[in-house]
């Protein structure tokens, strides 16, 4: 999900308020973005790439979706094969939106959460994820206490990944002892990342 002012971006000829599903048994399926200020999905170039790094591994995956947005990451990895996806994401609108895509795909294996997500973080894991996207806004320099809170509240399962997405101007955050960063690119005003846990 991004909130981050940034113009919004048709590409590969995806329509505007529409999500395109890259690949797997969604392939080419368009959903609908709420009409939510500042929200879009993150791009299928990015999407093609992180799922291009995460193929080893999304088989069967646990997925945590933390700043959802649109869902496109999560839906994304449901596509591809992960087992189950948890979306968390504070907009009403946007969580009735992604409830609705949900269900217009039958994914009997997505949950959504309308939570604030470091709330949510500090609320305690019922079972750990193997795959965590972490894409908050950018204005919201909260990367560093987010990982410190999937890692001291139980939510990864060992050698976990977390993707990370940021601006491209912003810090690399500071990763929890034992942290490994695997990957890292920029595309335009957009860094992001994928690394692995203890």
């Amino acid at each position: 999900m991004q909130r981050k002012n940034k113009q919004k971006s048709n590409v590969r000829g995806s329509p505007p308020g529409r999500l395109r599903i890259v690949a797997g048994k969604w392939r080419s399926r368009l959903l609908p973005v709420a009409d939510v200020a500042g929200l879009r999905p993150t791009s299928e170039r990015v999407r093609e790439t992180l799922f291009n790094w995460l193929a080893p591994v999304i088989e069967g995956a646990r997925c945590l979706d933390l700043y959802a947005g649109t869902g496109a990451l999560g839906i994304e990895a449901l596509s591809r094969g992960a087992a189950l996806a948890e979306f968390v994401e504070n907009s009403r609108l946007a969580v009735n939106a992604l409830r609705s895509s949900i269900e217009l795909l039958g994914a009997t294996n997505a949950s959504v959460h309308e939570a604030d997500a470091e709330a949510f973080l500090r609320s305690g894991c019922r079972a750990p994820f193997n795959l965590v996207f972490l894409d908050p806004p950018f204005a919201t320099d909260r990367y560093e206490e987010l990982c410190r809170l999937l890692a001291d509240h139980g939510w990864l399962a060992k050698g976990a990944q977390v993707y990370l997405e940021q601006s491209s101007s912003q810090q690399f955050p500071r990763l929890p002892d034992g942290w490994e960063l695997l990957k890292k690119k920029t595309a335009g005003n957009v860094r992001y990342s994928l690394i692995r846990t203890e």
